[in-house]
């Protein structure tokens, strides 16, 4: 092995999907990873802090594109609309590699400590959405109920789309997806 080896990152998130996916999360070590990835464990160290963060990394990268969407939101768009537009563009990401999303969600599924910790980052991934939306002016509770109501029409919107692997228009259901949301709602207010 050289000392410098080209997207090291990307070669040990992959090794340690499809040994998660072969034996389990909890019976991959971080040296199975290293050893598939042709890495040392020193290399995994310095992307990763632990065999979980593989799974989460790209969070920060989530946040970041969700809080700049809302941010660059034409100022007539309505929460949900730039909440829907920012949630769209990380639907967009996903199918840019959708066997590695489906497989990870077969992972952190699998584990219970696992969809903790991803329930724990879509509720970061809403308080930043909540957070961009005051920043836009939008006041409270609206905020927070826009992010919210996002992170939960993704999460179904999300749960449609791995149910159905055929499907490659995550984006579509998604709008779709808030579509119905604005239906249900309409529906209430009309009662």
């Amino acid at each position: 092995m050289g000392r410098w080896e080209p997207n090291a990152r990307g070669r040990l998130a992959q090794a340690a999907l499809e040994l998660y996916a072969e034996q389990g999360f909890d019976r991959t070590t971080v040296a199975e990873i290293t050893a598939r990835a042709g890495l040392t464990e020193r290399t995994f160290f310095r992307h990763f802090a632990d065999k979980r963060e593989v799974l989460f990394y790209g969070t920060e990268m989530a946040k970041d594109l969700l809080v700049r969407v809302v941010a660059e939101a034409p100022a007539a768009a309505t929460p949900m609309d730039a909440v829907g537009s920012a949630l769209e563009a990380v639907a967009a990401v996903f199918e840019e590699n959708p066997e590695r999303v489906r497989l990870r969600d077969a992972v952190v599924s699998a584990h219970a400590e696992l969809r903790e910790r991803e329930l724990g980052k879509l509720a970061g991934l809403a308080e930043a959405l909540a957070d961009a939306l005051r920043g836009r002016g939008t006041p409270e509770p609206a905020a927070s109920l826009a992010a919210e109501a996002g992170i939960a029409v993704f999460k179904v919107a999300f749960a449609r789309w791995i149910g159905e692997p055929d499907r490659a228009d995550l984006p579509g259901i998604l709008r779709a997806s808030m579509a119905e949301l604005g239906t249900a709602f309409a529906a209430r207010a009309s009662v």
